[in-house]
């Protein structure tokens, strides 16, 4: 029987939290995979800003700033004085063998940066949305639900963690998104793993996936604009999870047949087989009613992939 939690997911009345009349959005991460295309969908509504720290990204009509998310004097300093009319955080540290291998890297800008922004968006009442993961649960008891308690059994999981925690002490009324294994089109800064598997299939190589690990993945457009849904309707939790529980295997042989490869070179695996820095949880499947009843409507897997192609092709 699933646990409660003692934070219950809260919404908003039905009335917007946030009027999008041309208001300046700040997105955090817009050279990232889902930062751009979350600068792209909310252009239609917002005036967006966006931080990047390498790489600048090509987003036509988004002013760019460049941002050491862990120089936190400066950050809480900048974004005072840029005063945005709301903020979603999408920088992150995100790959977990990364996290492993490099903590106090993954605490700076996973726990510390997410603090600050928090601080100041709390302080000043600025509607914010930041981007969890659904590593945050241990894989042992799926699907998982807002109310499900967390137990993450990796230090990015353990550090999102941290940082909702924070969230919800310094910003009560701010939304907290876990987001699933997200997959689409690359942007000009950053791809996915999709693109990973594509290139390993076209060169004829065999690509081994696992068999026995399971997600709930969601086509990044989809979940950019469950964002966007989230940031003027949602407060507290928010599981923005795709409408499938999949294997990677079987992601794989969908990708395969979606894009005209080889699929004989899809291979399963075990998780057990491969050794990796971080643990990965067997099964993080989510459900995503409350977000699906505000209108969130993600796109089943062959339908995302089919986008995916057409974007390629035009």
């Amino acid at each position: 029987m699933e646990k409660q939690s003692p934070e219950a997911p809260r919404f908003a009345s039905t009335a917007s939290t946030v009027s999008t009349a041309r208001r300046r959005l700040l997105v955090t991460g817009a050279s990232g995979f889902l930062g751009w295309h979350l600068c792209r969908a909310a252009q239609t509504t917002w005036q967006v800003e966006g931080t990047y720290h390498r790489h600048r990204p090509p987003l036509l009509g988004v002013a760019l700033h460049v941002i050491d998310l862990i120089d936190l004097r400066r950050v809480a300093s900048w974004l005072t004085e840029l005063a945005p009319d709301a903020v979603i955080h999408t920088a992150a540290l995100s790959q977990p063998n990364r996290c492993e291998q490099s903590p106090d890297l993954s605490y700076a800008i996973n726990v510390e940066a997410t603090r600050v922004l928090a601080q100041v968006c709390g302080d000043r009442q600025i509607p914010f949305a930041f981007t969890s993961t659904d590593q945050v649960f241990d894989g042992q008891t799926p699907p998982y639900s807002e109310a499900s308690i967390p137990s993450p059994i990796n230090i990015y999981g353990r550090h999102k963690v941290e940082a909702e925690a924070l969230i919800q002490a310094l910003h009560p009324t701010a939304v907290v998104c876990r987001m699933p294994l997200l997959y689409g089109p690359p942007s000009p800064t950053a791809e996915c793993f999709l693109q990973g598997f594509m290139r390993t299939l076209q060169s004829e190589q065999p690509l081994h996936l696992f068999f026995d690990e399971f997600r709930t993945p969601a086509y990044v457009e989809d979940a950019a604009a469950g964002l966007l849904l989230a940031l003027e309707k949602a407060i507290g939790l928010l599981h923005l999870s795709g409408p499938e529980r999949l294997s990677r295997y079987e992601f794989g042989l969908r990708m395969a047949e979606v894009f005209g490869l080889e699929k004989n070179l899809i291979l399963p695996s075990k998780q057990a087989d491969v050794a990796m820095p971080a643990a990965r949880p067997a099964d993080v499947s989510s459900t995503s009613d409350r977000a699906f009843k505000l209108g969130y409507c993600p796109r089943g897997v062959v339908a995302g992939l089919m986008s995916t192609r057409a974007w390629q092709d035009s």
